[in-house]
């Protein structure tokens, strides 16, 4: 816990116990009872005053100083020093009445002489913590931490991260990521002791590739939590991590990506700091090397080049002029020594070659963590998908839709499904992005359908079905394509599948679609109400059916193919089942039985009348 003495300077906090220990000498000295006693105690007590002293000569000549177990052995050790000051001062001249009570006794010597011992034991432990130049990683267990022996070894860990030889720091990263993995207790402890700062600096550093791996992984494994993710924020840990994603080899890519994308998910705050440090460009920029190369000599290749030529250079103005100000200050990512940026460099050709002679499955790793990065990157957040639209990187997604499989093409079609849904909630992202004659966003949709169409997986086609309902107010009414596959989709066999087409449907159908008279015809046309009606008998899939078979009876009620089917009934029956359980639709279900009676021949409402 940090308290007011840790405020004080290391020096500080060491003066005090050399102070008691002179304090303790000169009253042993002084003393007269006990004094073979009180003389076991003096001899003690130099013990301590001398490692406290030797403590001081090294703190002052070390350069990177992890003080927490420093501050938690000498504050025990003070408290230690008290007390047997406290003891030796009653074995002073005493009166006769002192004398005959006998406040003090052997036993309360042998207690104090514990302790004192206790504290040999700890401040021999703590020199040996902190000299990592000599004996590396220094795992033994000191008095202080017998009934918690893990906050020995994270302390062990974390000394030897931020100040040892780079080889045993390394080790140390490693060990405290295992440590932590085993429970969230040991992840918190991690935090509390302080063992972010020197992570991140070991990851900063740059020394060697083993040393960024291992410390991104034992940050990724303590970030799967909100305070604990505040905390690596707290300590100005995204302009690191976006840094470091920037201009390193793709095997410490890898996992800062990963990084990135549990930060994000975890803290809205991380979220918006890496929207705020450009995070974004950097990912699009990974995701994109050599998937565009294999078809630039086709013209669908070139035209997609040329796309992203144009996007890039819109999003360069936009950048100048500060368009996107609204919350936050945007700066474009162009770090000077950036990998990614800055190819003429011998670095960033360095590292240029590096990437294209990786193995491919180190390659499709980083690709994988990339767009799941994305993904929680614009989960939620309207800004943050505006930036990824901002790049080429709708037509990245689309294309890696196009060409891999499993989780990269998950995390693709998740990217795309959040940033679809940011769409349907905010006008202007939907009118900027999704426009007819956008080469992306066509890109994007035609890859939809065919997930949709051609791929008999539910894992994939639920969020691509999803993100074409998102966008069902960007279609004109001509563009039936795209209701085709949904309807389809209304008798897939898994329940999951057919309840998210009837909920995309709904959007095509619903009263808030300004075309909805129009989608809804088309919906009865490609032959949709048969498959409705069975959803009714799925429990799962009921609710949903009954909403959209509604929509369809307001909006084409005059369609015999609803008086075929027979909506009618249905429609009454769930009147009196559905809307028990859902009173809210009460009004809408009513609503579409007076439709369909309106247009049935011969037949005249039974109930009061409700208004088109």
């Amino acid at each position: 816990m940090m308290g007011s003495t840790e405020e004080k300077r290391i020096e500080d906090e060491l003066s005090y116990p050399i102070l008691l220990a002179e304090r303790v000498r000169l009253a042993a000295d002084e003393a007269e009872s006990f004094k073979v006693d009180c003389g076991e105690v003096g001899k003690q007590v130099d013990r301590l005053s001398q490692m406290l002293r030797n403590l001081v000569r090294f703190t002052t000549s070390a350069q990177f100083l992890y003080e927490r177990p420093i501050r938690r052995v000498v504050s025990e050790v003070s408290k230690n020093l008290e007390r047997a000051l406290t003891l030796v001062r009653k074995c002073k001249r005493q009166s006769i009445l002192r004398r005959v009570v006998r406040i003090t006794s052997a036993t309360d010597f042998r207690k104090v002489l514990n302790l004192l011992d206790a504290s040999i034991g700890d401040m021999k432990w703590l020199m040996g913590v902190l000299d990592t130049e000599n004996s590396g990683i220094f795992l033994s267990l000191p008095p202080i931490a017998s009934n918690d022996p893990i906050i020995s070894w994270v302390w062990s860990y974390i000394a030897t991260v931020q100040m040892g030889q780079l080889t045993d720091r390394i080790e140390a990263a490693t060990n405290l990521a295992s440590l932590a993995q085993d429970n969230d207790r040991n992840k918190k402890i991690t935090v509390e002791e302080g063992g972010v700062p020197p992570l991140l600096k070991l990851l900063k550093e740059g020394s060697s590739t083993e040393a960024q791996i291992a410390a991104a992984n034992a940050l990724l494994v303590l970030a799967n939590e909100q305070e604990r993710v505040r905390s690596i924020v707290d300590e100005m840990g995204v302009p690191i991590v976006v840094q470091v994603l920037g201009d390193s080899p793709m095997k410490v890519q890898i996992p800062v990506a990963k990084l990135v994308a549990r930060m994000a998910e975890h803290d809205p705050l991380a979220q918006e700091d890496f929207a705020r440090e450009n995070v974004i460009r950097p990912l699009v920029t990974l995701l994109s090397f050599e998937t565009f190369e294999e078809d630039s000599r086709s013209q669908l290749g070139k035209q997609s080049l040329h796309s992203i030529v144009q996007i890039n250079k819109e999003m360069e103005k936009t950048s100048s002029t500060g368009s996107n100000s609204r919350n936050y200050s945007y700066r474009p990512y162009a770090h000077s020594h950036s990998s990614l940026h800055s190819e003429g460099s011998s670095k960033g050709w360095s590292h240029r070659k590096e990437r294209e002679n990786e193995k491919p499955e180190v390659k499709i790793q980083l690709k994988i963590n990339g767009a799941e990065a994305l993904w929680m990157l614009a989960k939620g957040s309207v800004l943050n998908s505006r930036r990824i639209t901002e790049t080429k990187g709708l037509l990245c997604l689309a294309k890696l839709v196009e060409k891999e499989q499993g989780e990269l093409q998950y995390n693709c079609l998740m990217t795309i499904m959040e940033i679809t849904a940011a769409a349907e909630s905010n006008s202007d992202l939907r009118r900027a992005v999704f426009k007819t004659n956008s080469p992306a966003a066509k890109a994007v949709i035609d890859q939809l359908l065919r997930v949709i169409k051609e791929l008999d997986s539910p894992i994939l086609q639920v969020p691509a079905i999803k993100s074409i309902g998102s966008l069902a107010r960007t279609f004109p009414a001509r563009e039936t394509r795209v209701i085709g596959p949904l309807v389809t989709q209304l008798s897939n066999k898994d329940q999951e599948v057919a309840m998210e087409a009837a909920i995309a449907l709904q959007k095509f159908a619903s009263p808030e679609n300004f075309l909805c008279m129009d989608h809804s015809k088309t919906i009865i046309e490609f032959n949709g109400v048969p498959p409705l009606m069975r959803l009714l008998r799925g429990e799962k899939t009921q609710l949903h059916g009954v909403i959209l078979l509604c929509y369809l009876a307001i909006h084409a009620g005059d369609n015999e193919a609803l008086e075929q089917a027979r909506v009618l009934n249905a429609l009454e029956g769930a009147d009196r089942t559905v809307v028990a359980q859902q009173p809210d639709l009460k009004e809408l279900v009513s609503k579409a039985i007076y439709h369909l009676n309106l247009y049935h021949t011969g037949v005249h409402p039974q109930r009061p009348l409700y208004g088109p």
